[in-house]
């Protein structure tokens, strides 16, 4: 169960206007014991400026929200992203 108002608190706090699930989270293959789950962020325009290292506690901040291992991801290899962009869900978008 996502918790969205937690989800959408995280995401206007650090400026992401689009946050997508993808990946075996999707899958019925899923393990909520052992496997990660797989998130897109598109910030904002100058979100990041300034933010060093606090990015990467990111997922760790995102994991405790949806209660698994977060991998999070601001950007996608240009090889993988047309792989999975027909399966990208939001779970969070500006209006």
């Amino acid at each position: 169960m996502i918790h969205q108002e937690k989800v959408a608190a995280f995401c206007q706090a650090k400026g992401i206007r689009k946050l997508s699930l993808f990946g075996s989270v999707l899958r019925q293959d899923f393990d909520s014991q052992r496997s990660d789950v797989d998130v897109l962020a598109e910030f904002k325009p100058g979100a990041l400026r300034g933010i060093g290292w606090t990015y990467f506690g990111y997922g760790e901040e995102l994991g405790e929200i949806l209660g698994h291992r977060v991998d999070f991801c601001g950007k996608l290899n240009s090889h993988i992203r047309p792989k999975i962009e027909n399966e990208l869900m939001p779970i969070y978008e500006l209006p």
